[in-house]
């Protein structure tokens, strides 16, 4: 715990997470810490950008995987509105591709969920102060797991064909020919060495990517 003076203003702390039980026990926790206040808790990204936007809080926390929006648009959208909120990644997924997108979007910190709340704390005050705080092991994989061959747009047509949307469907949702999804579908294949769409979708989430 801190032994920051009570004087000095609290860093405060909105929470994103979808799974109730972990974002109030987190909020629990990291109240007991005397310089940092936990101001909001939101079940999905659209709620943590309007309570955002609302209570300027200095730090959002927030996992990639969100209802509405994903930890990764929550991060964008803070950083391009401008606010003072800085983003701190909290997630169980140890992938590369995760944190070189997340830090692409703002993020300013970026840790994994089995670590120990006392080390999210001192996150926080690190992040607060303007530094960036990423776990050790998880940046050293990042740098030697090579850039992200796949452009927004393959990555967007990707993840669909990966759930089972045919391309016709995606075509529909996105508002292209069906000769131009195949035509980027094939070229994240070939990028990724794959043997089909669903491989490539396979390969790309493996590796953070999608």
């Amino acid at each position: 715990m801190s032994n920051a003076s009570k004087s000095e203003k609290p860093i405060r702390v909105l929470i994103a997470e979808d799974q109730t039980m972990l974002r109030g026990a987190l909020a629990a926790l990291l109240n007991l810490e005397r310089d940092i206040a936990v101001v909001a808790q939101a079940a999905n990204g659209r709620e943590a950008l309007r309570l955002a936007s609302e209570l300027a809080p200095d730090i959002v926390i927030t996992d990639i995987e969100m209802p509405e929006r994903s930890g990764l648009e929550l991060a964008s959208d803070l950083k391009s509105g401008n606010g003072k909120a800085r983003v701190i990644i909290l997630t169980t997924f140890a992938r590369p591709g995760y944190l070189r997108r997340a830090l692409d979007a703002g993020a300013f910190g970026y840790l994994l969920k089995e670590r120990p709340v006392s080390e999210l704390a001192e996150a926080i005050r690190r992040v607060h102060a303007g530094l960036r705080v990423i776990d050790p092991t998880l940046a050293a994989d990042a740098w030697n797991a090579g850039e992200d061959p796949l452009s927004d747009r393959e990555r967007q047509i990707l993840n669909r064909a990966g759930e089972g949307i045919s391309s016709a469907e995606i075509a529909a949702q996105l508002r292209l020919s069906e000769g131009t999804v195949r035509n980027y579908l094939s070229d994240a294949i070939n990028k990724l060495g794959a043997t089909n769409r669903v491989d490539a979708a396979r390969i790309a989430r493996s590796r953070g990517w999608l």
